[in-house]
């Protein structure tokens, strides 16, 4: 399949929204683009018609790619309902509640079953595939049985944009950290570094790009700067469950602005260097 895998340094580094502006950006150039998150933990749902609950930012998602939601593009929905216990939501039916060692330890080989088919149904109706992660793919403790960042991206044999938020400080260990900590082969699957939320002269960042590229080997494909907006992630208090098609095209406009678009579209389509 064509496509690719967003994946961050940590949680809340913008990764929803980056796949948000790849798949309107996509659309807007006549192409069938799906997004697709293999698993989402969030309290933030919605309920289409036929009254299935789905993931509020894969939603979103689907509305920038102007494509109909189907329960494929967010197979496992972790809704949090306290005591450590979760709504374990399949295909946007409710199957169960679980703690989060029960889960981990009964749903994984089901999980990545799962995940795999909903893929394979995906790549045969669209062009592209926009794939998103959630929080690290480098959380060392759970990464023998994860189902959401690297185990995704090589079963649907993607290659990676990872992006780091720089609004807090700590970029730079964050990205080389994160690369240091993630197998040869998996490293090896990131194709680009996306810097998000940055403030100020973006001039005087020049260096730290330099740095970046020269430590890591891997080309930085855009520095964001930072987008006031009500899009907010998927784990915000706020959701983009009714964002306008103006508010979706704000903040692409804003992100193909500050990215190497041509260099995503040839990640995209496989293009060595």
């Amino acid at each position: 399949m064509k496509g690719l895998m967003v994946q961050g340094t940590a949680s809340s580094v913008g990764k929803s929204l980056v796949c948000t502006a790849i798949c309107r950006l996509l659309a807007n150039e006549g192409k069938q683009v799906a997004p697709f998150k293999s698993q989402n933990m969030s309290s933030l749902s919605l309920h289409t018609e036929n009254d299935l609950e789905i993931s509020v930012s894969q939603s979103l998602q689907a509305r920038a790619a102007r494509t109909p939601y189907r329960a494929e593009m967010n197979p496992i929905l972790l809704k949090p309902t306290g005591n450590m216990e979760s709504d374990i939501i399949i295909l946007g039916k409710k199957l169960s509640k679980m703690n989060g060692m029960h889960y981990r330890e009964q749903f994984f080989e089901e999980g990545q079953k799962l995940i795999e088919n909903s893929l394979k149904i995906l790549s045969a109706s669209y062009d592209y595939l926009i794939l998103e992660g959630a929080g690290s793919p480098v959380e060392v403790n759970l990464t023998d049985r994860e189902l959401v960042n690297m185990r995704v991206a090589e079963l649907a044999d993607v290659p990676v944009i990872l992006v780091a938020n720089i609004e807090y400080g700590g970029v730079f260990a964050s990205i080389v950290g994160t690369l240091a900590l993630l197998p040869e082969a998996q490293r090896a699957r990131v194709k680009g570094i996306i810097i998000n939320k940055f403030r100020g002269d973006v001039s005087f960042f020049r260096d730290g790009i330099d740095f970046i590229e020269s430590h890591t080997g891997i080309d930085v494909i855009g520095v964001v700067p930072y987008f006031p907006n009500e899009l907010e992630e998927e784990d915000g208090e706020a959701s983009g469950g009714n964002a306008s098609n103006e508010q979706i095209d704000d903040w692409t406009n804003h992100f193909r602005q500050h990215v190497k678009w041509n260099k995503i579209i040839s990640i995209l389509n496989g293009v060595k260097k």
